[in-house]
This record gives structure tokens, sequence and C-alpha cells, in this order.
């Protein structure tokens, strides 16, 4: 007689279809988005952190509808910033400028992905000093502090030539950059997948899914995307007026905006989250192998088809004037 299925496998199914609900028919509109080179003026650019106290794009925060699953408490095993200090993401913040502006001077293309993250840090470290708005603050900074060294490691092992030590989603980001194959959405794109579909999860896992407790850190996973929210539109208008004007071109139905964007990175960061899950509740060294190559071979099956989407296709498209704009604009 076969074995009746677990409360909480159920339990992730109804999750996982929820989540697809609410989220189709937005999420297929920015993964089939061809390029079209943009004609029109580059916005406004947008200089250090977005003042998230004011007015901000509705969010539809869907996987914060979503509970968490019933998870055993597991001891954290922080990798860097133990003591979930701010003084942490200010280093993480001084060390993605100096990483970002020799990439910026070049007009490399991977500076798309650098921009980005330099500016939700930034973001997350305002966020974090106000009083209230994560329930552990200290807990989400080693998280960032981690979650930000994955990228680092990654981009450095890729840098001196040690692909045997990058991902594959990463692998295939990065080639992309250097090989000029994406336009700056695709850049982009492929940085958030490799860095949220295949390092969150890992990090998420090591520091623990709940409180000693018993309570579910799952209201602060989601509520980062508040702080996304804030600033994933201005983002998007300076890696237009800096990089590539087609990052921001709004004037198409198959242009990527701040909408498509937003529920990308809340399906993506609620799936890390139910594969940090996964691993947790992981019996063997075997079962844990077997979820890892899961969400190795997803990024990178994803990160494919997201290179093959936004591929420059010469001589009808190449990066030659998206590189000459930068060469004058990003500054």
């Amino acid at each position: 007689m076969p074995s009746l299925p677990r409360l909480t496998d159920i339990a992730a199914g109804f999750r996982a279809l929820a989540l697809a609900i609410c989220t189709i028919g937005l999420l297929p509109v920015a993964l089939v988005a061809t390029i079209v080179p943009a004609a029109r003026p580059a916005a406004a650019s947008t200089v250090g952190p977005v003042d998230i106290s004011g007015s901000a794009p509705i969010l539809v925060n869907t996987p914060a509808l979503l509970p968490a699953l019933p998870i055993p408490y597991t001891s954290p095993h922080p990798t860097a910033c133990a003591d979930g200090s701010l003084s942490c993401v200010d280093t993480t913040i001084s060390n993605m400028i100096n990483r970002f502006a020799p990439l910026a001077a070049g007009c490399a293309h991977s500076a798309v992905f650098s921009l980005a993250y330099l500016r939700t840090t930034e973001e997350y470290r305002r966020a974090a000093a106000q009083p209230g708005f994560f329930a552990d603050v200290a807990y989400v900074t080693t998280e960032d502090t981690m979650f930000a060294g994955e990228y680092f490691d990654a981009y450095d092992a890729w840098a001196r030539g040690d692909t045997a030590q990058v991902p594959r989603a990463w692998r295939i980001a990065f080639d992309a950059a250097d090989t000029s194959a994406v336009s700056g959405a695709g850049d982009l794109l492929l940085g958030m997948n490799a860095h949220v579909n295949r390092d969150l999860p890992y990090v998420l896992a090591a520091l623990g899914l709940v409180t000693p407790d018993g309570a579910s850190r799952k209201p602060d996973h989601d509520k980062v995307n508040v702080f996304l929210n804030q600033v994933v539109e201005p983002l998007l208008d300076e890696l237009a007026a800096r990089f590539d004007p087609s990052t921001n071109d709004l004037s198409t139905p198959l242009g990527i905006s701040w909408t498509a964007l937003m529920q990308i990175l809340e399906t993506w960061r609620e799936s890390a989250w139910t594969n940090a899950e996964r691993l947790v509740r992981a019996q063997t060294p075997q079962d844990w192998a077997a979820v890892a190559n899961q969400i190795e071979a997803t990024a990178a099956t994803t990160a494919a088809t997201v290179k093959a989407t936004y591929a420059y296709h010469p001589p009808l498209t190449s990066s030659t004037s998206r590189d000459s704009y930068c060469a004058v604009h990003h500054g």
C-alpha cells in the first residue's frame, strides 16, 4: 500500500499552486520579451539610495499571503557578520562601490547587475535602520552579508579563470556579459536569476528558517519585497540613463517594466524560500544533494532561457548602440 503524502508536502503543493495562480499572466510577459532598440531619451539618473519613507508604487506582495511550512529549528551557521551589525552592510556597500566603479568606467556589461545590487543593498541599509521595519534586523543583516559574499565569490572565481568554482547559472550570466551576448535587461535578469534562484536558498538554509522559539522568519523574508518595490522603478531608470536605454523601454508591451520585474523578483524569492525549506527538511546527505542538484539545474535552465530571450541577433541587433551610448552617459 503506497504511503500517504506528508502534510508538509501537501501544503507546499498548495502554496506553489497559489503563487502560480497569483502571478500567471505577469511573469511570462517579461520572459518572452524581445529587445526593441530604444529611440527615446534615457530617463534621469537616480543617484544614491531611494527614500522608502515616501510614496511608492503599489505592491502586490503575493508571497506574504502564503504561510511558511512547519520547519524545525536548526542552529545557524553564519559564514560572515555573525553579530548582525549594520556595519557589515556598510562594508558590503563599500566593497560593491569599489567593484562597480571600474566596470562602469569601462562600460562592462556586468556593470548592470553590479549597479542593481549596489542600489538594492543601499536601500536595505536604509530600511534596516528604520525601527520596526524588520522583526530581527541582526538576522537579516547576517543574511544580507552572506548573500553578497556568494556573488563576490562567484565573480572573483570567474575573473581569475577558476570556472570550476563558478555555479552554472553564474557562468551563463558572466559569459553573456563578457561576450556582449544580451541586452541590458538580459544582463539584469541573468544576475538576478543566479543570485536569487541559485544562491539564496543555500544562505537561508544555512541561517535557519525559524527562531529558537519556533516562529517562522518568513515575514522578514517577505518584507524585503517592500523595499525592493521602492527601488526597482528608479533603478531601471538609472540603468537606462547610464548603460542601455532599452532596459527601461516602457513604450512597448514587450519591454521590461518595474511591475514585471517585481513579479519576477517576488516569484523567484518565494521559490528560494521553498527550496530552503526543502534543504532544511532533507533527512540525509543524499536527500540534501538531490535538492541541491535541482536548485542548480533549475537556475541554469532559467539562465539559458533568459539568455536566449534577450540575446542580440547580429546583424539585426547588437550591443553597438548600447556601448556607444554608455561611453557618453555611464557617469
